[in-house]
């Protein structure tokens, strides 16, 4: 029933089509509820209770004829890092070899004898975002001290979206607003609705950030609040409160400034002294940065939302690394399954049913008949990547 409900709120965005609605509750509450109170605690702590810890440790599938596991670009989040073994060695009870790396989003993770993160930087000659996947041996990590202190101000400043967002709602910046509710539909009743909650959250914020996680400061923080809030109002009140603070998310991200990010040459220039591994994600969000001739090991050419141009990227890469002869280091082919962990814990009827369906060292276009054909003639597979790319971390 959720996932309907997903993709009726999805059809009702793209659309544009919202209908006014005459059902918003006139006697809303402006200040803090005890409930309020609650579904503010319950979205922003991170302790798993037992039933959580289960949805960890029981993945859905189990694949014991997938012999390899390569997975270089997950999250596990704030999910224990020994539920996440227990999963993986469930869901391939059968592995001869893997090269298993955890890359959240700037700050360093380890997993067994290897660390990984995914940077966030800035590449002024096309003036956008970049992001880069990169991997180390542990030991190199004690010499990171430069890296880490970079990552820091990378995080401390990507954090600070969640209340640019929020602030965008409540002192509001109105062109902003208007611009989101001409692309949902959404009338004064709904922004009003919304902007009520977005300032207890706001508030509650404010008053125990001292107290909190860092995982919970997030642009989903808003996300999970209101998925708690169907328990007092509609589903369909909901629905489109959640489709109007998307439309509002995305134009503050839009318009988020980049120039405090470090410069991508700079990230690479820092992760090369340490003898990292450069994976380039996302290559249909950040294309660009293909045709810029960065220093990098290798391109992302599939994951769940990236996966329009799979084969002509292999056959790029390919191509490349025909034209750079035995004379330069090949680029290799990477797939991400660009799994969140901390969607794993979440009730099914609060899902993203497209996040929740992704499972570290799942990539399907490995074996999809197509895309294999591509990649024989390019000699890639999940064997070879893994060798080459370990031979090249341990310097």
């Amino acid at each position: 029933m959720q996932n309907l409900r997903y993709k009726n709120m999805k059809n009702a965005e793209s659309k544009q089509n919202i209908k006014p609605i005459s059902l918003i509750p006139s006697n809303i509450p402006e200040e803090i509820t005890e409930n309020d109170r609650n579904y503010f605690f319950k979205v922003s702590s991170i302790d798993l209770n037992e039933q959580q810890k289960q949805q960890i440790l029981s993945p859905e599938n189990i694949y014991p004829g997938q012999k390899r596991v390569l997975a270089v670009h997950w999250h596990p989040e704030f999910i224990p890092m020994e539920y996440i073994r227990q999963r993986i060695e469930t869901m391939f009870p059968n592995k001869i070899q893997e090269l298993i790396i955890p890359t959240q989003h700037n700050e360093i993770m380890s997993y067994d004898e290897y660390s990984g993160v995914e940077v966030d930087c800035y590449s002024s000659g096309f003036n956008q975002k970049v992001q880069l996947l990169l991997h180390f041996e542990n030991a190199n990590i004690e010499k990171a001290d430069v890296l880490k202190k970079m990552l820091a101000h990378t995080f401390k400043y990507r954090s600070s979206q969640l209340f640019e967002f929020i602030e965008t709602l409540t002192k509001p910046v109105e062109e902003r607003i208007e611009l989101a509710a001409k692309q949902t539909g959404a009338n004064e009743s709904l922004i009003s609705f919304v902007r009520i909650y977005v300032k207890k959250i706001e508030t509650l914020l404010n008053d125990n950030i001292a107290d909190i996680s860092h995982w919970a400061v997030k642009n989903k923080l808003l996300r999970n609040f209101f998925e708690c809030l169907r328990a007092d109002y509609s589903d369909t009140l909901i629905d489109r409160a959640q489709i109007f603070l998307t439309a509002v998310k995305k134009i503050v991200k839009d318009n988020f400034s980049f120039s405090y990010f470090y410069r991508t040459s700079e990230i690479i220039e820092e992760a090369r002294s340490l003898n990292a591994g450069i994976v380039i994600p996302h290559p249909e969000q950040f294309w660009p940065v293909l045709l810029a001739g960065y220093d990098v090991d290798g391109i992302e050419v599939w994951n769940p939302q990236s996966n329009r141009y799979t084969e002509f990227l292999v056959s790029v890469l390919n191509a490349k690394n025909h034209q750079a002869g035995t004379s330069k280091k090949q680029l290799l082919v990477f797939m991400g399954d660009d799994t969140h962990m901390g969607e794993k814990i979440l009730e099914p009827g609060r899902q993203n049913p497209e996040k929740a369906l992704r499972e570290i060292g799942l990539q399907t276009a490995w074996d999809d008949l197509n895309i294999r054909k591509t990649l024989i003639l390019a000699n890639f597979n999940r064997e070879r990547v893994i060798e080459e790319y370990k031979s090249r971390l341990a310097g």
